[in-house]
């Protein structure tokens, strides 16, 4: 029986009925402790008499929540009553793929897009060991800010009476009468079909059929009958991609072949993978379709103002210096002209770019105006894959390829911030939250010790402490972007010599004992701080007026010289990152 407005299941009040099916019934709820409006799915009443079944839904309910991805949907809590268990969710604006795909096929580059998300999603969960199982269009959401977020983990895979064995359909919930069975065997791969054991490469199966129905508007696989549909995707290949206008990409073809290959050796072995290769299809088309084939794109001129710029033509500026294998005087008399590499033709705003270890170039950015989240692009590869870290910002990368992150960032005067410091293996795990109240920090060439700067809400001071815990400089002045020396005995940073935020003032450096040297001043701006490899100079960007920052360096004598220009200079806060 549909649970009537104002029902309460535990703290939950019920506002309205969203949909039923066979796996349950879910409502629009009110969270009454949080103040929050949340999903409820309750579940049918025979997991209550199944304590083994009931026992791996809420294992696999609290897996899935540790994932904390974006394109996953968040599940807050689970609960039992006496109807049944239920699960708590976060709610969704927009509509299912199979909503949307009613309507007919999506463009190429909106699949292309979808399946990207979809595929990070899933690395993210393959990451923590749990495999889906029921990708299909149902199981996938479209959030109405272009967002997608792949639905019941763990809750499907025990739809076929919790033992992992196909029988050729699944229950979905949707709006149907309860109990309704919903086909779905032309998902499946073959593994599946003949009941044999699954891991990832299952999901790349189900997400290769997804996209040929994205793009189609037709399954890849669909008979008359569920049997006969098993057998195709036991024996059959799917029909030659002929429909779609324009005609889509032989990559792209290529990428959904791989994808639904019989055997699973043949298939992308993960969807890391696959993600790439999406990315990489959709970078060369897009630079095909512009001509972005150009050096460096132009950045817009930042303002002066208060507040941070929102849009630059991006390049990643600091990290465009990527492809010089960059020397500079004092280490050639004669340097190379410098090049520039495009890791990204997307146009938003870009607060930080670092090198890892292998070469790879991790930054954090902001596009569509969506929440800020941290991206990598690998050496080779001609685009760039997020991480799945929502709303943070990166900060340092160290030897051994952990993250420094800023979580929960808070705004102050202009481009002053701070918010949680956390550490991440950038092979993919939670946040490990380490400390409030952080802006900037970096690593010590050890990949453990950190030196931070810190903003203390009490007195609106700000601290710069090397290690983490040892205040070497504590000012009423803003001050940012600490970096360690490599022998790990100074920390350069920015000295703004103002309270509001604003980017004017010096580059300094502190050493162990508290002693600040100011090694130039007078910048109208200054942003992003580096040691050269020597350990004998900082570099920099800055200027002297207005807002084109252009590279420059330092040394510890206090002798200036300008490294290059950089077209349009290197403003937009952009954080130098220079390959040593």
């Amino acid at each position: 029986m549909a649970l009537s407005s104002g029902t309460r299941v535990g703290p939950y009040a019920v506002q309205s009925q969203i949909g039923a099916g066979g796996m349950g019934e879910v409502y629009r709820a009110r969270d009454t402790r949080l103040g929050r409006d949340v999903a409820l799915k309750i579940l049918p009443e025979s997991f209550n008499h199944d304590s083994d079944r009931l026992r791996r839904f809420e294992q696999e309910a609290q897996a899935v929540a540790a994932l904390n991805h974006p394109n996953i949907v968040a599940i807050f809590d689970v609960g039992d009553r006496d109807e049944g268990p239920f699960l708590v969710s976060e709610l969704l604006e927009g509509e299912s793929l199979r909503a949307a795909l009613e309507r007919g096929p999506l463009p190429q580059r909106k699949a292309i897009e979808y399946a990207v998300q979809i595929a990070n999603g899933l690395a993210a969960a393959h990451d923590k060991g749990i495999v889906h199982r029921d990708l299909k269009p149902d199981n996938i959401f479209v959030c109405r800010d272009g967002r997608v977020k792949i639905l019941d983990f763990g809750v499907a895979k025990l739809a076929a009476g919790g033992n992992g064995e196909p029988d050729g359909a699944t229950l979905t919930i949707s709006r149907t009468a309860a109990g309704v069975v919903v086909g779905t065997a032309s998902y499946m791969a073959p593994e599946q079909v003949r009941s044999e054991p699954v891991d990832a490469r299952t999901d790349m199966f189900a997400l290769g059929t997804v996209l040929f129905e994205m793009l189609t508007g037709k399954r890849a696989f669909q008979r008359n009958t569920t049997a006969e549909t098993m057998t195709a995707i036991l024996k059959e290949d799917p029909p030659e991609i002929t429909e779609t206008k324009p005609p889509i990409t032989p990559g792209l073809e290529r990428i959904i072949r791989r994808c639904i290959e019989k055997a699973p050796e043949r298939r992308f072995q993960s969807a890391k993978d696959l993600a790439f290769a999406l990315e990489s299809l959709s970078q060369t088309s897009t630079a095909n379709n512009t001509a972005a084939k150009a050096a460096i794109a132009s950045a817009n001129a930042r303002s002066r103002g208060k507040q941070m710029a929102t849009a630059c033509a991006i390049v990643v500026a600091a990290a465009a210096l990527v492809a010089a294998g960059w020397w500079f005087a004092g280490a050639r008399s004669a340097p190379a002209p410098l090049e520039y590499q495009q890791i990204t033709f997307r146009s938003g705003y870009v607060d930080n770019a670092r090198f890892a270890p292998d070469g790879s170039v991790v930054y954090s950015a902001t596009w569509d105006s969506l929440p800020n989240h941290i991206y990598i692009s690998r050496p080779g590869d001609s685009g760039s894959t997020d991480l799945g870290l929502n709303n943070a910002q990166l900060l340092s990368v160290s030897k051994n390829g952990e993250l420094a992150v800023r979580l929960n960032t808070v705004g102050g005067q202009g481009y002053s911030r701070w918010g949680i410091l956390a550490r991440v293996p950038l092979g993919g795990g939670a946040p490990r939250e380490l400390l409030d109240n952080v802006q900037d920090a970096d690593w010590a060439a050890d990949g453990e010790t950190m030196a931070i700067v810190r903003f203390v809400p009490q007195n609106l001071h700000w601290r710069l402490e090397y290690p983490i815990g040892r205040i070497l400089l504590d000012s009423i002045d803003w001050i940012s972007q600490p970096r360690i020396s490599p022998d790990g005995k100074l920390v350069a940073f920015e000295d703004h010599e103002n309270s509001d935020g604003d980017d004017e003032g010096s580059v300094a450096v502190i050493d162990r004992d508290g002693h600040e040297r100011k090694l130039s001043s007078g910048w109208s701006s200054v942003e992003g701080v580096e040691w050269s490899p020597s350990g004998k100079e900082i570099w920099f960007a800055g200027s002297d007026s207005g807002s084109a920052d252009q590279l420059r360096a330092v040394t510890l004598g206090g002798k200036l010289r300008s490294i290059t220009n950089v077209p349009g200079g290197c403003g937009c806060r952009m954080r130098t990152t220079l390959r040593h």
